[in-house]
């Protein structure tokens, strides 16, 4: 039985890549971290998600994908409409500069798996 005395943290990751290799890894990553990882293959799916559901804590997504909108535009959505959701984003080509919304984060890749998942619990909370 799960004690309801104090409020759940949310600790869903919301992992948007259009890779199936890249997004495997990145589930990976969220789930050594301690976390649940959901995944969408791109922006549209990922607000799809985030309408439909509201234990989300962090957005985890790639810069570069297909689809009415990328990485950064799907970031600058989810810290409009959804503000108290973490972001982290990632590309292996481009360097978003100051672009990117207040308190996101961004590492280009190869990924350190080591360093996203100290990242990951830093951002949200140990799980």
């Amino acid at each position: 039985m799960m004690m309801l005395d104090h409020p759940v943290v949310p600790t869903v990751v919301l992992v948007v890549e259009d890779e199936m290799l890249l997004r495997m890894r990145a589930v990976d990553m969220v789930e050594d971290a301690g976390f649940t990882p959901v995944e969408a293959v791109d922006a549209d799916e990922a607000v799809a998600i985030l309408e439909s559901r509201s234990d989300i804590a962090l957005l985890f997504t790639d810069i570069q994908m297909p689809g009415s909108m990328d990485g950064l535009k799907l970031a600058h959505t989810v810290h409009e409409r959804w503000p108290p959701i973490k972001i982290i984003l990632v590309s292996g080509q481009v360097k978003p500069g100051n672009d990117i919304p207040a308190d996101s984060r961004f590492f280009g890749k190869p990924l350190e798996a080591r360093e996203m998942i100290a990242e990951i619990q830093n951002m949200i909370g140990h799980a």
